[in-house]
């Protein structure tokens, strides 16, 4: 999906509800500032996000991103992948198409030597991550639980437990994370 076309659908729809920024990222639990750069066209938002947003606004997820005429086939081309430098020197490129109502993302994280890409909340129960180390070693914590994983190591974990990414070695680490994250159901409905 084009994201100033997705910015400007996340717009008019938040006008066309009377809704400022501050008031749709409170509805959303997202941040101004995200929210804002998802407006403008400027950041790619992950799917966890996105739903949020959707919530936010009241709109199922799939009527937020899925262009009139979408059907059943999303093509996302290489050069239309979203790479998000993140503090710390490291890199993450997320290589799926948002898919409506699938909360699906396949993600290449390449971590610097001694990077600790910090802890990850516990996802909703029903949230899965599996992991595949492409080069170098990660330090792959889960819960209270270190696993050592070198290239071409892989891992599957339920990710409705707080867990955490480094690599503690003086070499770059590459990684995939193919990850199935759940939200939770709302009581009543969208936020406000």
């Amino acid at each position: 999906m084009d994201l100033s076309e997705l910015g400007r659908r996340v717009q008019s729809l938040r006008r066309d509800r009377g809704l400022t920024l501050q008031d749709l990222a409170t509805r959303a639990e997202v941040s101004v500032s995200m929210l804002s750069s998802v407006e403008r066209g400027r950041k790619a938002a992950t799917i966890v996000v996105l739903a949020r947003i959707a919530d936010g606004l009241g709109t199922p997820l799939a009527e937020l991103v899925a262009a009139p005429g979408d059907h059943r086939v999303i093509v996302r081309r290489a050069a239309r992948q979203d790479v998000i430098d993140e503090p710390g020197g490291w890199r993450r490129e997320i290589l799926t198409p948002v898919v409506p109502g699938v909360n699906f993302e396949w993600i290449r994280t390449t971590l610097p030597p001694g990077c600790d890409a910090g802890l990850f909340p516990a996802y909703a129960p029903g949230s899965h991550e599996y992991v595949l180390v492409e080069s170098g070693t990660l330090r792959l914590t889960v819960g209270e639980q270190d696993y050592a994983l070198a290239a071409g190591d892989s891992l599957y974990f339920a990710a409705d437990v707080a867990h955490a990414y480094a690599n503690i070695t003086a070499v770059a680490c590459t990684y995939y994370v193919a990850a199935l994250i759940m939200r939770p159901r709302r009581p009543g409905g969208p936020r406000r």
